[in-house]
């Protein structure tokens, strides 16, 4: 079964490749929109019939590459079954917010079922050359989305950086992996943590981010931030954690700084913006630095219970799925953004409410789950980090705490420049006066996402009771 949820995409793609590109543009569209539907209640059913304290479920074994001992080996635990629901989740939203794409539309929809497959590739592998093979080819994937449908000429500057910062972060991942055999265990954990924290990012590796949000179009960011950079986090838990425990304790409190002065530095730096996505790339700097600080925190054995421990890191994946839907639906409003006014310059607007209730009225609930207010799965997630680091990691925690209140204050301030006081428009060529509140197919695609974030900010138990079981399981693989 879970050989169908990857590649599903992949085989929609291959077939769509075949139908001529002069039928309708909305035939593929709509490929794709019933494609994801499929891949998302196959993904529930696997969901229904996992079993959280049955350690992985839904494995595949088979060999692949037996000289080198490299197997096609898949399966699920409460690490991964949340993020590949959470990404299955998040391209069909991206598919319904495409119905409005008309630029080549044929190679822009193959290109996103392609990506669709290597993202659940990723979170499904249980192999370490196949976790890289899908690791690599997300890069590749995002490259050609950036370059071919991002914003004119800096889109492909932005590609390239993205593309060359990013690959270089996987031969460090791959420099890692090789080292494993060679049991070199700092060394490996540096070559590791380096790749995984480009893909994340964390300061200092995070440069590639802002060009590359700012410049690909809306769709593309929705899925650089909400599934691509979970490969980073999730191969911390995934890979690091359990396979190096040792180092990882050791060395624990170096990443713990390195998340504290990402969240800092990630909403300081998005307080000063004037560009709405730019904004909102940055913060994915601060929201990343939580699930560092907190899997930092988990590897700190002294002072700490094994429960607190254990909430750090359920609360480290629940930031990566809450992160998912609430950023994805912030970088979709964006995209609205840029359509009716040809610009992402928030001093260009003013008093859109008036005009755009339900947008500001979306805009809102998105900005307010993203810095973690109560009744939104990001609180759920921000809690249970905080909760569980504070015994470890009690001042970083603190310092980490003020990145909430400076994620605020830059959140309260967008909304306030675009949709409150008098109306006023760009004068940039394009804007149409009428500036129209969203479509049909917009709202189809941002309400889910926000819609799921309340469900689990209001009823989490059932993401919890599948996450908390595995996040036991490598605090106890940490701790030996």
């Amino acid at each position: 079964m879970l050989s169908v949820i990857v590649f599903l995409p992949a085989a929609a793609a291959l077939a769509l490749l075949a139908v001529p590109g002069r039928v309708p543009r909305g035939v593929f569209t709509w490929a794709w929109i019933g494609v994801s539907a499929a891949d998302l209640a196959l993904v529930a059913a696997a969901w229904a019939g996992y079993n959280p304290r049955g350690g992985f479920g839904w494995t595949e074994n088979a060999a692949w590459i037996p000289t080198a001992g490299v197997r096609y080996h898949v399966g699920v635990d409460g690490l991964s079954l949340p993020l590949l629901a959470m990404t299955a989740f998040l391209f069909l939203a991206v598919a319904v917010y495409s119905l409005r794409e008309t630029r080549r539309v044929k190679s822009y929809v193959c290109l996103f079922l392609f990506l669709q497959t290597v993202s659940l590739g990723l979170f499904a592998a249980l192999d370490l050359i196949l976790f890289f093979l899908f690791f690599d080819l997300s890069i590749v994937g995002m490259y050609f989305v950036i370059a071919g449908w991002g914003h004119g000429e800096r889109a492909r500057a932005a590609a390239l950086k993205f593309f060359l910062y990013t690959f270089l972060g996987s031969l460090a991942l791959l420099l890692g992996f090789i080292g494993l055999y060679l049991a070199i265990r700092p060394l490996v954990l540096l070559a590791v943590a380096i790749g995984l924290a480009v893909k994340t990012p964390t300061v200092p590796f995070h440069t590639w981010l802002p060009p590359a949000h700012t410049d690909a179009p809306a769709a593309g960011s929705a899925i650089l931030a909400g599934v691509l950079l979970k490969m980073g986090t999730y191969g911390f838990v995934r890979i690091a954690m359990p396979m190096l425990p040792g180092t990882w304790r050791q060395y624990a409190a170096v990443f713990v700084i390195i998340g504290v002065v990402s969240v800092v530095y990630g909403a300081l730096v998005a307080l000063a913006q004037d560009d709405f996505k730019r904004m909102i790339a940055y913060t994915s700097v601060n929201h990343m630095g939580y699930i560092i600080l907190a899997v930092g925190a988990a590897g700190i054995l002294a002072g700490a219970s094994a429960q607190a421990r254990t909430l750090a890191v359920a609360g480290a994946v629940t930031q990566m799925v809450s992160h998912g839907l609430l950023t994805g639906a912030l970088f979709l409003l964006s995209g609205v953004l840029l359509d009716r006014g040809r610009s992402y310059d928030m001093a260009a607007y003013s008093g859109l409410a008036a005009r755009t209730p339900v947008f500001a009225a979306v805009t809102a609930v998105a900005a307010f789950g993203s810095l973690g207010i109560p009744g939104l799965s990001g609180f759920i997630a921000e809690f249970q980090i905080f909760t569980g680091s504070l015994a470890s990691a009690a001042v970083a925690t603190v310092i980490a705490v003020t990145g909430i209140l400076i994620t605020a204050a830059l959140f309260l301030r967008a909304l306030q420049r675009i949709f409150l006081g008098p109306l006023r428009l760009p004068d940039a060529p394009g804007t149409s006066a009428a500036f129209g509140d969203l479509r049909a197919a917009e709202a189809a695609s941002i309400l889910p996402l926000l819609a799921a974030s309340v469900i689990i900010g209001i009823a989490p138990r059932f993401l919890l009771d599948v996450i908390e079981p595995a996040a036991r399981t490598l605090i106890t693989l940490v701790a030996r």
